[in-house]
């Protein structure tokens, strides 16, 4: 599954004034050559990238490639916003990177750099430093909106014959960390914005959406965000990095103005994307009944705490499309889901997940092997318990310590991190990064790999993936592809 870059489409919304493109190497199935010739033919002003830890170095050496062609490469993300300065100092070809909510510091970032340069440029300069058109007023006035609702003490970027340094037009970008010379700075933290409804809708145009597939509903397939923050206290989540623990949600209406758009542009399937969907009832009943009010068609997913949600909530998501709900379980231990502050037991999830079926939503259950405290006792107690449940897919990640995550400094402090760990490595999809005193890196992949042996290889599963496979070809195609490679991953 290739998750579309929808954080690219929002950044993209709050520039009409600028040219702007996104591309999604990964799912144009680019090569680092191809993607070199792009670069050579477009050579960007600006390129910015999000950073993950699993693809820190894929994303620096795409940063590289674009500064050797002229660009300002800024970068955002779960990575940076945590590790910025460590990030900026072993990168060279990185000037900037942006920490927690990145669309407004994006925007101040730009005018800074723009006036900057004006400022800079000569009489005869080329089109390159020539001053952009303005944005029309309506979208000046939504910006100042924005800015001054996140932050009272917000003033406009001074005009471009200020006397005022580029230095110091940086300094004052909340949010930025920057360098100048051998020195790294960290600006103050930039507050969230208030209200998301004020956020131009993304640019799904630019993204190509007929690359994204979804398993087992195919494609066209698209991400709308729907809230930011959680305020679960999962001591390995990496939600809160990025956006805290308060939330805040964009209204029904304006979600359901998006999914528009979306079926518009030929989209067949949404993930309703946040870090929490089924946080507030009235919120998601709303967005159900605004997409059964217009008649809107669209099968969605979406994600959920099993202690989030109630029987009538369930029946009525159903009835406005949603077909699969992804559900953070992690472990079927409950001395495991008390050390990481989980806040479930495996009572409220044999319920929850019941619910959900019998409202004819498909469950895909999300279980985490080698968090704190694991055995193989608790291990085969997980085993075991996915088994028992309605679940119509699986995935069993490998636990992560992810940078900024209580359970990072956790494996810190106690030297869990298997030696010469990289941060590429740091990917619970695909290996592990922990060595426990009492259960090895190589012991917790092989639990891993026979966990999701024991749950797939059962009549149970099997005829549930025949019959909703029958009668659609693409979705075959894209149960075939999944299958293989899970148990390419599942044999070691």
């Amino acid at each position: 599954m290739i998750w579309p870059q929808v954080d690219l489409a929002q950044m993209a919304a709050l520039f009409p004034d600028m040219r702007v493109g996104i591309v999604d190497a990964i799912a144009e199935r680019m090569t680092w050559e191809t993607f070199e010739q792009l670069l050579r033919a477009r050579r960007p002003r600006y390129y910015v990238t999000q950073v993950t830890a699993p693809t820190l170095q894929n994303d620096m050496l795409g940063a590289f490639l674009a500064r050797s062609f002229g660009a300002t490469t800024i970068a955002f993300g779960t990575h940076v916003t945590p590790l910025a300065k460590t990030t900026l100092a072993a990168y060279p070809a990185l000037d900037f990177a942006l920490r927690g909510e990145p669309e407004l510091a994006l925007r101040e970032l730009i005018d800074a750099l723009e006036a900057s340069a004006l400022e800079t440029s000569a009489p005869d300069t080329d089109a390159t430093t020539t001053a952009r058109p303005a944005p029309d007023q309506s979208f000046t006035d939504l910006l100042t909106r924005m800015f001054r609702e996140a932050d009272p003490d917000w003033q406009p970027t001074p005009p471009v014959d200020s006397p005022i340094t580029r230095a110091e037009r940086l300094a004052r970008v909340k949010g930025l960390a920057w360098r100048e010379g051998d020195r790294i700075t960290l600006n103050p933290d930039r507050p969230f914005i208030h209200n998301l409804d004020n956020l131009p809708l993304p640019r799904h145009d630019l993204l190509p959406l007929a690359r994204y597939r979804a398993p087992l509903v195919g494609g066209p397939y698209a991400f709308a965000v729907t809230s930011r923050g959680c305020p679960a206290e999962c001591s390995f989540c990496i939600k809160h990095v990025s956006y805290g623990r308060s939330v805040r949600f964009r209204s029904p209406e304006n979600v359901v103005a998006e999914i528009e758009l979306l079926a518009s542009l030929g989209v067949r399937a949404v993930n309703m994307y946040a870090d929490l969907f089924t946080l507030n009832r009235d919120h998601v009943l709303g967005i159900c009944e605004g997409l059964l009010a217009r008649g809107i068609r669209m099968r969605w997913t979406c994600n959920s705490r099993v202690d989030f949600v109630d029987e009538e909530m369930l029946q009525t998501m159903a009835r406005a499309g949603c077909w699969m709900i992804s559900w953070g379980i992690e472990s079927g231990d409950e001395g495991i889901l008390r050390r990481v502050h989980k806040g479930i037991t495996p009572a409220q999830v044999e319920r929850a997940l019941g619910w959900s079926h019998s409202a004819g939503i498909r469950n895909w259950g999300y279980f985490i092997i080698g968090l704190p405290g694991e055995t193989e006792t608790t291990i085969r107690r997980t085993i075991e318990f996915s088994k028992r449940l309605p679940l119509e897919l699986v995935l069993f990640h490998i636990a992560a310590p992810y940078p900024g995550t209580p359970f990072f400094f956790e494996v810190m402090d106690r030297g869990w991190f298997r030696p010469g760990t990289r941060w590429e490595q740091v990917d619970m999809d695909r290996s592990t990064v922990l060595d426990y005193p009492d259960l090895r890196a190589e012991e917790l992949e092989r639990w891993a790999q026979r966990a999701f042996r024991e749950w797939a290889l059962r009549p149970g599963p099997m005829w549930t993936y025949l019959k909703m496979l029958a009668g659609s070809p693409s979705l075959l195609r894209s149960a075939i592809e999944i299958g293989l490679e899970s148990l390419g991953w599942a044999r070691g």
